[in-house]
C-alpha cells in the first residue's frame, strides 16, 4: 500500500515537473546564441520560424497559424498571444470582433454588451520590408517578452487582449540576413547593395499591393485583417525616423482620406498619445509626428492604410536603428521642441538594442491601451460600421475640395451676393469674423443637389467585353472582405437591363469607406508649401480608382434598389465559368478587349496550335473588333479553349465559316526583360506579369546589352521606368551611380552578371544596332528617353522658355502630377492598341510627355498612338496645371531601320494594377506575319 501511495505520488511530481518544464521558455539566446539587438547580428528566417515553433510548443499563452506560403514557398506564421483561458475561447471573440466590425443587425444595446463580453483584437507585424531589420526582430523580441513575463501590466494584457503576432515577409527576412552574416568579421557586416528584390518580385512595393491582393503574402495577410480577425487595432513596423529623430509615428499629416470615419482618425490621435506618453515616461526622447515626418493617410494599399479604409485604427512607425551601429546625426531645428516632437534626441550613437527596447515599449502601449480601452474600442469599430450602413443607406453628400470650390464658384457667380466683412492679415489663416462667412444656401445648392450625392451602390454588367477582368476586380473587393452580391436573374435597375450573373456592391455596409475608394475618384487637395510655393508630394499615389485603372465597366445607382440578388460568402473568391458559344466549324475568334484572352493564345502557341489576328475584325460578325484572335477549327484547339474558356471565365465564339478579312499568322516572340543589380519593382512586376499571362521571357542585365549580338537571342527587350538614363549632362549621374555601386571584386561571382547600367556609349548603341537589324524595343515611362538618345523627332512637351530664351522643365509651381489616373484618347485600330476603346484611363506619375514635328506625323517617322485632347484629362487623383497636356502625346511608335521602337509615357503596368493597359505591352509581344 505504501509502494502505491510512493508510486502515485512520484507520478503526480513527476507530471508537475514536465509542465513546469514545458512552460519554460527558451530565451533568444539560448536558441539564436545571441540576444536580439546585439549588434552585428542578425536571425533567419529559418532560425526564426524554429523559434516561434519551439516558444509555441513550450507556452500555453501561444496558438501558431499557419497562414499560407508566401511566393517563394516558405510557411507564413502568425502567433496568437493570449492568457490560456482566452485562447480555448478563440472562436467566440473571433465571432465578437467580426459581428462587431460587421455592425450588421445590432443595436447600440446589443454592440455594448458584445463588447463587454469581447477582448480587443491587437495586430502587430514585422519584417514588410526585410531590410528594415528593427521589425523582424522586435517581433521575436515581443513574443518572447509575452510568453515568458509575469508582471501585472503583462498578464492583464494576456487577459484583456488577443495578440496577432505576424510576419510580414519571411522570404526577405531569410535574403537579408544570409547577405549581412555573409561577412564572417562582424565590423564588416553591412545591409548596403544586396543583390535582388526582397520580396520575390516586387521588393518594398510590397507595401502598395493591399488594395487589389496579388502577392501570395499580401493575400495571406489580407485574409487574416479583412476577413478573419478584424482587429480594432492594427501596427505596423517600419524604417528609418527622419533624420535628427529616433521615429516618427502617429498621428500623421493632413491630408487624410475624406471617406474616413472621424472615429477611426480620432482613435489614431488617441494611440499615438498613448505611444508617446509612454516613451516619455520611460525617458525616450525622439519621437516626431504631425508635420515632423512625410506621412499621411491619403493613401489606400498599405498594410497600414487599407485598414484605414475598414473602420481600423492603422498605426505605423518608421524608427531608425540596425545591427551596425549608426549615428544620430546633428540637425538643428530638430532640437527645439515642438508640438511635432516634444521631446527631441540629441546626436549621439545608436545600437540595435536601442531600437528594440523602443519597439517594445511602443508594443506595450498599444497592447496596455487596448487592455484598458477594449470595450471602447471594441464599441468604435461597431459605431464606425454603423454610420457606414447608415450613410449607404439615404441620402449623402460626401465633402471633398471639389465641393469646396463649387461652394466658393457659386457664390463668386451669384450677382446679389452679400460679401462678408473680412479682415485680409486674418483672412490668409482662414479665419472668418462673428457674423461673417456665407449665407447657408451656397452649401445646400451643392451639398443637397440630388446628382451629387454618393451612390447607394455599383452594378458590374456580365455582358461587359472584358469581364474576366471585372471579376479580378471583384475579386480584389472579395479579398478585402467587401459584401459582394450577384444576380441570380435578368434584372432593370433606373430602366436599364442586366443579365444573369452580374455583380452588385451596395455602399450600405461597414467597410463603405473601401468601397467608395475603389469605384469612385480621389479628389487630393491642391497641397503647397505656401501660396504660389512648390507642391507638397504626396506620401505615396494621389489617385488610384482601381475601377478606372482596370477598366471595369459599371454604373452608380444613386438611389436605393433591389433585385434577384444573393448575398455571397465573404472572402469567397469568385471563378465563373467562361464558354465556347456558336457553330464552331470554321474555327474560333476570342476577343482582343479581354486580358485573359492573351493566356489562352499563349498557351495555343505553347501546343502548336495555329492562331491568327485579325486587323479589321469580321464582316459577318460586327461584334468582332479589329485585332481579334482566330483559331482555325482542329481537335487540340477545342480541347484547350474549352479549358480556356471555363477556367479563364472567357467567352469564345465559334465561326460557322472561316473570315474573309485579312488575316495575320501569330508567332512567338523571344522576350527580353531589362532588370539590374538590386532589382527593379517595376521589372519584378511585368516577370510577375508574364508568368501570369504565360508569356515566355527571358531576364537581361547590362551587361548582356553591351555584350551585343541582341538580335540573334531577341526579337524584344522591355525597357521599365528608370532603364534608360536622360541624354545630355545628367550622364555624369549614371557614372557617379556605378562609382557608388558596389565592386565587383567585394560581389559574390553569382551576381556578378548582374551589375552596370545602361549607358549612352555603350549600351545605346547595341540597342539601336538591335532594332536596325529587326528588333522591336518597349519602352516605359522615363525609358522613353530612349527616344531622345536616338534623336527622334519629338521633343519633352512640358517645357517653358525662360526670360533669358532658355528653354527648362515647368516649374511644380505651374505643373504637378504625381502619381493620379488620366485619361487619353488613342486610335484602337492600330495593332499596337487593339483591344481598347477610342478612350482609356491611364496611371500617370509626372509621366513623360512628348510634342512630335510636324513632318515627323506626315512622314510616318513617328506614329502617335495615345494623346490628350483636353485640357481636363484627370480622372482621379491631383493634376496642377493639367491644361499644359492638351494635345501632348502620351505614347508613340517610331521605325527605326527594320525594327520599331514604341513609347509609352504613361505607367502601363503600374503595380499589376492598372490592367486596363495591359495590352498596350501584350500587343507587343507577338510577331505577326501576313500569310
Amino acid at each position: 500500500m505504501i509502494q502505491k501511495v510512493l508510486h502515485s505520488f512520484m507520478f503526480v511530481l513527476a507530471l508537475g515537473l514536465l509542465a513546469t518544464q514545458a512552460q519554460t521558455i527558451p530565451t533568444p539566446k539560448e536558441h539564436f546564441g545571441f540576444n536580439i539587438g546585439d549588434d552585428y547580428q542578425l536571425a533567419t528566417y529559418t532560425q526564426t520560424e524554429a523559434y516561434f515553433r519551439k516558444v509555441a510548443a513550450a507556452s500555453d499563452r501561444v496558438k501558431l497559424v499557419d497562414i499560407g506560403l508566401t511566393e517563394e514557398g516558405r510557411h507564413q506564421l502568425m502567433l496568437i498571444v493570449s492568457s490560456p483561458e482566452n485562447l480555448k475561447k478563440l472562436d467566440r471573440y473571433k465571432e465578437i470582433s467580426q459581428k462587431l466590425a460587421r455592425a450588421e443587425n445590432l443595436s447600440d444595446e446589443q454592440a455594448h454588451t458584445l463588447a463587454n463580453e469581447g477582448k480587443a483584437v491587437v495586430w502587430i507585424d514585422g519584417g514588410l520590408h526585410a531590410t528594415e531589420t528593427v521589425g523582424t526582430h522586435q517581433l521575436i523580441e515581443t513574443v518572447y517578452q509575452l510568453t515568458s513575463r509575469k508582471d501585472p501590466e503583462t498578464m492583464r494584457i494576456l487577459d484583456k487582449d488577443i495578440i496577432l503576432l505576424t510576419h510580414a515577409n519571411p522570404d526577405g527576412q531569410e535574403i537579408v540576413t544570409n547577405w549581412y552574416m555573409r561577412e564572417p568579421k562582424a565590423e564588416k557586416r553591412v545591409l548596403d547593395n544586396l543583390p535582388r528584390l526582397y520580396q520575390k518580385y516586387v521588393g518594398h512595393d510590397n507595401n502598395r499591393d493591399f488594395f487589389i491582393m496579388n502577392m501570395k503574402e499580401t493575400q495571406n495577410i489580407g485574409r487574416q485583417l479583412f476577413v478573419e480577425w478584424i482587429p480594432q487595432i492594427m501596427y505596423n513596423h517600419h524604417q528609418s525616423g527622419p533624420a535628427g529623430s529616433v521615429l516618427a509615428g502617429p498621428p500623421y499629416r493632413d491630408p487624410f482620406n475624406y471617406v474616413f470615419d472621424p472615429l477611426m482618425v480620432t482613435g489614431i490621435d488617441a494611440l499615438g498619445a498613448a505611444m508617446i506618453n509612454r516613451l516619455n515616461a520611460e525617458n525616450k526622447p525622439g519621437f516626431t509626428r504631425l508635420g515632423g515626418s512625410v506621412f499621411s493617410t491619403w493613401y489606400n494599399g498599405g498594410l497600414r492604410t487599407t485598414t484605414h479604409f475598414h473602420n481600423m485604427v492603422g498605426l505605423l512607425t518608421e524608427i531608425i536603428g540596425g545591427p551596425t551601429p549608426e549615428d544620430i546625426p546633428l540637425v538643428p531645428k530638430r532640437l527645439i521642441p515642438n508640438g511635432n516632437t516634444p521631446f527631441p534626441v540629441t546626436p549621439q550613437k545608436w545600437h540595435f538594442k536601442q531600437s528594440i527596447d523602443y519597439s517594445i515599449s511602443l508594443n506595450y502601449a498599444v497592447l496596455n491601451y487596448a487592455a484598458r480601452y477594449g470595450d471602447e474600442l471594441l464599441f468604435n469599430i461597431y459605431r464606425m460600421g454603423k454610420n457606414s450602413i447608415e450613410r449607404g443607406s439615404r441620402d449623402y453628400w460626401a465633402l471633398s475640395p471639389k465641393r469646396i470650390d463649387a461652394i466658393d464658384e457659386a457664390f463668386k457667380n451669384d450677382p446679389k451676393k452679400v460679401v462678408p466683412p473680412t479682415n485680409a492679415a486674418l483672412a490668409q489663416y482662414g479665419f472668418v469674423p462673428r457674423g461673417g462667412g456665407m449665407p447657408i444656401k451656397y452649401y445646400d445648392t451643392i451639398m443637397k443637389a440630388p446628382v451629387l450625392r454618393d451612390p447607394r451602390g455599383f452594378i458590374i454588367p456580365a455582358n461587359q467585353p472584358d469581364f474576366a477582368t471585372a471579376v479580378k476586380f471583384i475579386n480584389a473587393l472579395v479579398k478585402t472582405g467587401i459584401q459582394i452580391q450577384q444576380a441570380t436573374a435578368d434584372f432593370t435597375v433606373a430602366g436599364k437591363k442586366y443579365p444573369v450573373g452580374s455583380y452588385v456592391v451596395k455602399t450600405d455596409q461597414a467597410f463603405r469607406p473601401h468601397i467608395l475608394d475603389m469605384f469612385e475618384p480621389q479628389d487630393h487637395p491642391n497641397d503647397f508649401q505656401y501660396p504660389g510655393g512648390p507642391p507638397v508630394r504626396p506620401y505615396d499615389a494621389a489617385g488610384w480608382t482601381l475601377a478606372y485603372l482596370m477598366n471595369v465597366q459599371f454604373d452608380r445607382i444613386l438611389d436605393g434598389f433591389d433585385g434577384p440578388f444573393k448575398k455571397l460568402p465573404i472572402g469567397e473568391l469568385q471563378s465563373p465559368e467562361g464558354h465556347v458559344n456558336g457553330a464552331s466549324g470554321a474555327g474560333y475568334v476570342l476577343s482582343a478587349k479581354a486580358n485573359n484572352s492573351f493566356i489562352a493564345v499563349n498557351d495555343l502557341l505553347a501546343s502548336g496550335v495555329e492562331v491568327y489576328r485579325l486587323p479589321n475584325g469580321v464582316g459577318e460578325k460586327s461584334t468582332v473588333e479589329a485585332g481579334a484572335f482566330f483559331v482555325p477549327a482542329s481537335a487540340k484547339a477545342k480541347s484547350l479553349l474549352d479549358k480556356s474558356a471555363k477556367e479563364l471565365s472567357l467567352e469564345v465564339s465559334g465561326l460557322s465559316k472561316r473570315p474573309t478579312t485579312s488575316m495575320t499568322k501569330v508567332s512567338p516572340m523571344r522576350i527580353a526583360l531589362w532588370d539590374s543589380y538590386g532589382g527593379s519593382m517595376p521589372s519584378g512586376w511585368i516577370r510577375w506579369l508574364m508568368e501570369q499571362y504565360h508569356f515566355p521571357m527571358k531576364v537581361i542585365y547590362p551587361k548582356d546589352i553591351d555584350a551585343g549580338d541582341l538580335r540573334k537571342k531577341f526579337d524584344v527587350i522591355v525597357f521599365v521606368t528608370r532603364a534608360i538614363p536622360p541624354v545630355g549632362a545628367k550622364d555624369d549621374d549614371i557614372f557617379a551611380a556605378l562609382e557608388r555601386a558596389p565592386k565587383e571584386e567585394t560581389t559574390p561571382e553569382m551576381y556578378r552578371p548582374w551589375m552596370g547600367k545602361i549607358t549612352a556609349d555603350k549600351s545605346i548603341p547595341q540597342i539601336k544596332t538591335f532594332m536596325e537589324s529587326g528588333g522591336t524595343v518597349v519602352t516605359i515611362g522615363s525609358s522613353t528617353n530612349l527616344a531622345y538618345h536616338l534623336k527622334l523627332p519629338v521633343k519633352n512637351a512640358l517645357t517653358e522658355m525662360t526670360n533669358s530664351g532658355q528653354e527648362r522643365p515647368l516649374p511644380g509651381e505651374k505643373y504637378y502630377i504625381p502619381g493620379s489616373v488620366l485619361r487619353v484618347s488613342l486610335d484602337s485600330t492600330q495593332h499596337a492598341t487593339w483591344g481598347l476603346s477610342n478612350q482609356t484611363d491611364v496611371y500617370f506619375d509626372a509621366s513623360p510627355v512628348f510634342n512630335l514635328a510636324p513632318e515627323a506625323i506626315a512622314k510616318g517617322t513617328v506614329v502617335p498612338l495615345a494623346w490628350f485632347d483636353t485640357n481636363k484629362p484627370l480622372r482621379s487623383g491631383w493634376a496642377w496645371g493639367q491644361s499644359y497636356l492638351q494635345d501632348g502625346v502620351a505614347a508613340f511608335m517610331a521605325p527605326v531601320g527594320s525594327g520599331k521602337l514604341y513609347a509609352f509615357g504613361p505607367e502601363i503596368t503600374f503595380r499589376a494594377q492598372s490592367q486596363g493597359t495591359f495590352k498596350l505591352l501584350f500587343n507587343q509581344l507577338y510577331a505577326l506575319k501576313t500569310p
